[in-house]
């Protein structure tokens, strides 16, 4: 199942919870993310002035993941208000390569190497194309629709990123050693999935406790 074909609006249902009694507390879900065949990076051509010697620049972080709940639960929609992200553009390469966003997020494109880049994306999730913009500049894009966005470069073809949208906040970006969580769930059961590269992992359940935590593991291949 791949993120760009979900459409995240579903809900799960709880019961209501008797006046005078404590209301249920939040909890985690939590785990980490193995790859079992992770993504190398695709090598850039070097420039004519680096005379055999390229300049140091950022390897992409092609091990990150990201974990969210298929589902959201009740009442996820009523505090979506969006906000702003950063993807730089950084020795050639997009950082983060992986960026996770709520729907309503403006994201930044700030350039920060010493000459043009242009950035754009062809998904369905959003269209743009910013054109050619200079060393210092920055133009931003707003996220209406969930789903997923495949950035690139038109100058430089090995630069490329992904954008996943979600329409309720509960995901949670994988760390360098492949642990995630996913904080403030209310008590309920839910499907949870893992993503890298395109590629999600078969949904598993978890069941938040109140006020507990999770334990989930995921292997994606």
């Amino acid at each position: 199942m791949i993120l760009g074909c979900v459409a995240l609006v579903s809900v799960v249902s709880f019961v209501c919870v008797p006046q005078g009694t404590q209301a249920a507390r939040p909890g985690t879900i939590r785990g980490r993310v193995e790859l079992r065949r992770p993504t190398s990076p695709v090598e850039r051509r070097p420039g004519v002035a680096e005379l055999g010697s390229p300049a140091p620049r950022d390897v992409p972080n092609l091990l990150r993941s990201v974990v969210y709940l298929e589902s959201a639960p009740r009442g996820a929609f009523e505090t979506e208000e969006g906000g702003h992200a950063i993807m730089d553009q950084r020795n050639e390469t997009f950082v983060p390569h992986v960026l996770a966003i709520t729907t309503g997020t403006t994201v930044d494109f700030p350039n920060s190497d010493r000459f043009y880049h242009n950035v754009f994306s062809l998904s369905k999730t959003r269209r743009f194309d910013l054109g050619r913009y200079a060393a210092g500049g920055s133009r931003a894009v707003r996220f209406d629709r969930p789903g997923i966005a495949r950035v690139f470069c038109d100058i430089h073809s090995h630069m490329n990123a992904f954008i996943l949208v979600f329409s309720h906040p509960f995901f949670g970006v994988t760390d360098d050693d492949g642990r995630y969580h996913i904080d403030d769930v209310p008590p309920g059961t839910y499907n949870v999935i893992a993503w890298h590269e395109g590629t999600s992992s078969d949904p598993k359940a978890a069941s938040v406790p109140d006020g507990g935590i999770a334990e989930l593991d995921f292997t994606v291949r």
